[in-house]
């Protein structure tokens, strides 16, 4: 098998593909290729705190008053709304942004990957950068969201919540964004053209990769689709968790030390809303559960306020060692947690506010690997139910249990690792 081959990362300047890719590059990096990191600068010393090399490529305008956290919290009162009524704010506002970062990253991506001469590139993003489609070497796309990422007659639409069942869901989903996301859509269709890009169908920011495709989407999972997926161009990774070294250590919870351990966590941009996770703080004192809270960089909010005894936040927490000690997770839907939760065979509540996170979240309760609800249009009882349907119901149990089992022994990293590696060889 061919080895020292460069490959250049280029994930979405977010968390949760940052992560998805630091797992594969681990294993990349054990059968001995040379993983860096192309990055916004806004993600300085994420791949480094990994013993990865970072090159730095503008996402957004640097003088730009506004960032992502504050574009986040504007948006606050639109993530108590459905899934299509996101549509003409949210989606649209974010995939306007997500186009005016190809515009930017096209000032230097090209030095950039001339600088580092890789022999593979790797992208997990939503929409296509030229330059990595145009450089000369095998390309791949990631897709660590959900795998309706990919459109199929077949599946729900992408970001709609829809269930797998409710064809007339999909239809009305599906024509409100090809109409809201039109204008945007020409921008990018003229952006592509000035790349030497043929243009897109109305809607579609990406394309496969002629070479490969990677869905990190769990397999027991997986909508059926109209049109199967040529397996040797895409393949499912089921999952795919990086190592992490860093353990964590329970504290003690008193009177409670015995009862079921719960984890709330709504990413690091979700956590700025702080009056609902006030909120769910305060109904969690009520429940006989020890229960870890995490606030991200908001731990400023709650200087002042009385945290139950039962209840201990943090700004941070190694996710993984918590997720695999947890008895129920509450979050977003969030690819990341999502996956996280089902590789340690644990139930999760998802209250989801935008984005994967509304698909994540349909497809796990429809499936019975746990529930959804409503970010915030939900009473102390109906929570209360939901957490403890996840602690008993033997159905859910046992799904996530055998969804635990699948994944661990498929080992969606070293696959990736080992499927990158076979590409290097076929085109050395």
């Amino acid at each position: 098998m061919t080895t020292g081959q460069t490959i250049a990362f280029f994930p979405e300047a977010a968390f949760g593909p940052a992560l998805n890719s630091v797992g594969i590059a681990q294993e990349c990096r054990e059968l001995g290729h040379e993983p860096v990191f192309v990055c916004d600068p806004a993600m300085e010393g994420v791949f480094e705190d990994y013993g990865f090399e970072e090159h730095y490529v503008p996402m957004s305008d640097p003088n730009a008053d506004a960032g992502w956290e504050e574009f986040i919290n504007t948006h606050i009162p639109n993530f108590d709304k459905e899934p299509i009524e996101q549509l003409d704010n949210y989606v649209t506002e974010t995939y306007q942004a997500i186009v005016d970062s190809v515009k930017w990253a096209e000032t230097e991506l090209p030095d950039v990957l001339s600088k580092i001469d890789p022999d593979l590139i790797v992208v997990d993003n939503v929409i296509l950068f030229p330059s990595t489609k145009q450089y000369g070497v095998p390309w791949v796309r990631i897709t660590s969201c959900s795998e309706n990422e990919i459109p199929d007659p077949n599946v729900p639409p992408h970001l709609s919540g829809c269930r797998a069942d409710d064809v007339a869901a999909h239809y009305e989903f599906e024509s409100r964004y090809e109409d809201v996301i039109e204008s945007i859509h020409e921008e990018f269709n003229e952006l592509l053209e000035e790349h030497g890009e043929d243009p897109y169908p109305r809607g579609l920011f990406y394309e496969p990769s002629p070479y490969l495709n990677l869905i990190k989407y769990p397999e027991r999972l997986r909508w059926d689709r109209w049109n199967t997926l040529d397996s040797d161009r895409f393949q499912y990774l089921n999952g795919c968790i990086r190592e992490e070294t860093e353990s964590y250590e329970l504290p003690e919870f008193g009177d409670v030390d015995d009862e079921p351990l719960l984890y709330l966590s709504f990413g690091s941009l979700g956590a700025g809303d702080t009056e609902l996770m006030k909120r769910l703080i305060e109904f969690l004192g009520t429940q006989h559960y020890r229960c870890l809270v995490n606030v991200g960089d908001y731990m400023g909010a709650y200087n002042g306020e009385e945290i139950p005894d039962n209840v201990v936040i943090e700004g941070w927490f190694p996710q993984q060692s918590v997720v695999e000690m947890a008895d129920v997770v509450i979050h977003h839907g969030g690819n990341n947690t999502f996956n996280e939760c089902l590789y340690y065979g644990t139930p999760a509540v998802i209250m989801p506010y935008v984005w994967d996170g509304h698909d994540n979240a349909t497809r796990l309760d429809e499936t019975d690997h746990g529930i959804k609800l409503h970010r915030s249009n939900w009473t102390d009882e109906e929570l209360a139910d939901a957490i403890e349907t996840c602690l008993i119901d033997e159905e859910i149990q046992s799904n996530v249990e055998a969804a635990a089992e699948d994944m661990q022994s498929s080992d969606g990293k070293a696959k990736a690792a080992r499927l990158m590696s076979e590409l290097l060889e076929a085109h050395a």
